[in-house]
């Protein structure tokens, strides 16, 4: 756990109290001038020319990436319990409201700021490679990649181990108190969005003839379930209700109550139920053959989620948090270590130059993930070098007037990078997200969460998605795929392992500004989220923005270096802009030598963002969230 300096103290607390420095955690100090950055609190007041209005209040807010979600969270706040709370509840309605973007096998990494200790943490549901798979499991199958989709791709689910320790160690609410919205919405139906029904339309032919368990809940008398119809899930109502038993049948307090529900899932009916259906299950998938899984029983009982330090940076009057290299998350901390020394606050952050900077210095800081990132647990991951003012100073050199055709790693330490062999397809142009079977994309949430007494959330679910894997009977949801995240080569930093977490791409985001702001923030989008939540974070940092301006301003993304999904595609030079840029930064752009893709005018991103502020007269809180595709919403008052 680390204390945050500067971070806003709950009621109550002196303010030196929270000036301490980090414990736990490295911080990283800038050391060049950074470009001029607006005294006093960031922007106040609505802000104009924005689709929704930027919420404000002083007891609680959330954002998500949809609308019930949120609301299912606002009403934990009313009933007195706390932002942690509140997240744990939306967590588990997400399943039920956007299935086609994370369920109960998925993952879940979020970082968690506790206002009673003064204390953030990153807490870690990426559960890890079955022990049975190595790599030359998979050669023997003669695969050079892990399957994006079906009963080879799972890593041992967890997001609801995950939700449940949150609850344990931070929440207040009781276990069926947690679980009631989603029983709710599983028994009596959720309204299926219209992504969520484009994505069984595509599976549909694949679920009837290869994933017969999944036909059976996603084709209700062998049909298309239509958009906004009341989608019933009972099988997951059922496992849902199952452990509210198991807890009332422990008795005892509350956190003993919950430590039964967390033995059910990783030991008992739950993991019983995983185990029979892997063992038994051979069935095709993305590599167009049958397999049976590696992932068992005694997978789920060694693994549970667990809390660590998180990665920060300094940047300004800025404290950034983020999580560890198992996680794309330091690609965000590595970009303001190489964009600290340029006068970002001088350009328009609809400009051309803007656009260029940013995205060079992605390629510079992915082509670092690929090299470096992996699970420390397994391997030094060099990040105290990658995010060094030396090694950004050299890095920055690169950064020229001409887009970059080349991925780039460097070489930290002195150390060679090494990137895999394998030749990367070309994308197909088939947009931004995580591809799964065919052209059946999935993708992530996000909850964020502020309450009256300064707790923050910020958490980014995702996997289990219902076009990742067959569907396991009795109870109602499938497995994620995140092992295609794996390399299949021996000595890269992110090779599969037993017992490893894969390189995620899944990127919640913290910032604080000393003694006056803390903001939680994040976006689904795979590669993309640490492409998005930047851009978002420099607006408010450098443009004084508002959140919901921010958000809502034009916005682009790069898939230059390789994808982190199955079959791993890259488009070097890549730049995917919408519509809405001025045509003379998307004119400059092209002239600068970057592969233009024009996208629709609101096509980039679903970020969302809650924030806290300190004035003279008290904390002042502040939600926002994205417009696109219609989904996300904030609440709060």
């Amino acid at each position: 756990m680390a204390v945050i300096p500067g971070a806003p103290a709950p009621r109550g607390c002196d303010p030196a109290d929270h000036r301490r420095r980090p414990q736990g955690i490295r911080v990283v100090t800038a050391t060049p001038p950074l470009s001029p950055q607006r005294s006093g609190p960031m922007a106040l007041t609505p802000q104009p020319f924005t689709t929704r209005p930027e919420l404000h209040g002083s007891f609680g807010m959330v954002a998500t990436t949809h609308w019930i979600a949120s609301s299912a969270a606002m009403g934990v706040l009313e009933r007195g319990g706390n932002a942690f709370d509140a997240a744990v509840v939306a967590g588990f309605v997400l399943h039920l409201a956007e299935p086609h973007l994370n369920g109960p096998g998925g993952d879940m990494p979020a970082l968690v700021w506790s206002a009673a200790n003064q204390q953030l943490t990153v807490l870690c549901g990426q559960g890890v490679a079955p022990r049975r798979a190595t790599i030359a499991a998979f050669r023997a199958l003669d695969l050079a990649m892990v399957p994006g989709s079906g009963q080879l791709a799972p890593c041992v689910p967890g997001a609801v181990d995950a939700w449940l320790l949150l609850l344990r160690d931070h929440g207040t609410i009781d276990i069926a108190e947690a679980l009631a919205p989603a029983i709710h919405y599983a028994r009596s139906g959720c309204p299926l969005v219209p992504q969520a029904v484009e994505t069984i339309a595509g599976m549909r032919e694949w679920f009837q003839a290869e994933w017969p368990s999944s036909a059976a809940v996603w084709l209700p008398n062998g049909e298309v379930p239509r958009a906004w119809s009341l989608f019933r899930r009972p099988e997951l109502a059922d496992t849902y209700e199952r452990l509210v038993a198991e807890a009332r049948q422990a008795g005892g307090s509350r956190e003993r109550r919950i430590e039964a529900v967390r033995h059910a899932w990783r030991e008992g009916f739950v993991a019983e139920a995983i185990d029979r259906f892997c063992a038994t299950a051979e069935l095709r998938d993305a590599s167009g053959r049958r397999h049976r899984a590696l992932l068992d029983g005694a997978d789920l009982a060694a693994w549970q989620a667990s809390w660590e330090a998180p990665l920060t940076l300094s940047y300004g009057d800025w404290l950034v948090a983020k999580c560890g290299p198992w996680t794309q998350g330091p690609v965000f901390l590595q970009q303001l270590a190489l964009l600290r020394g340029f006068d970002l606050a001088g350009l328009a952050p609809d400009g051309p130059e803007f656009v260029h900077l940013l995205t060079e210095a992605g390629k510079l800081a992915f082509a670092d993930r690929e090299a470096w990132y992996g699970d420390p647990a397994f391997g030094a991951v060099p990040i105290e070098a990658l995010l060094s003012e030396d090694y950004n100073e050299e890095r920055r050199q690169l950064i020229g007037p001409q887009a970059s055709l080349e991925l780039r790693p460097g070489t930290p330490m002195g150390r060679a990078p090494r990137l895999s062999g394998i030749e990367a397809p070309a994308a197909g142009g088939a947009g931004t997200g995580e591809p799964t079977v065919g052209v059946v994309r999935g993708d992530t949430c996000h909850i964020d969460v502020v309450d009256r007494w300064g707790n923050m959330v910020a958490a980014t679910p995702s996997g289990g998605w219902l076009q990742s894997s067959p569907m396991i009977p009795g109870l109602g949801f499938c497995l994620g795929s995140r092992a295609q995240m794996f390399w299949l080569e021996e000595g890269l930093p992110n090779a599969l392992a037993p017992g490893k977490r894969p390189r995620s791409t899944l990127s919640p985001s913290m910032a604080f500004r000393e003694g006056r702001t803390a903001l939680a923030f994040g976006t689904p989008g795979g590669d993309q989220q640490d492409q998005w939540s930047l851009q978002l974070f420099l607006k408010l940092a450098h443009h004084d923005l508002g959140l919901q301006q921010a958000i809502d301003s034009p916005a682009w993304h790069s898939e230059h270096a390789p994808s982190s999904f199955y079959p791993r595609p890259a488009r070097p030079g890549h730049l995917a802009v919408e519509s809405r840029l001025p045509a003379a930064t998307i004119t400059a752009l092209e002239a600068r030598g970057h592969r233009l893709e024009r996208k629709g005018p609101w096509s980039e991103g679903r970020l969302c963002a809650c924030a806290r502020d300190l004035s003279p007269e008290g904390a002042v809180l502040r939600a926002a969230a994205n417009a696109r595709l219609m989904q996300n919403y904030a609440v709060g008052r």
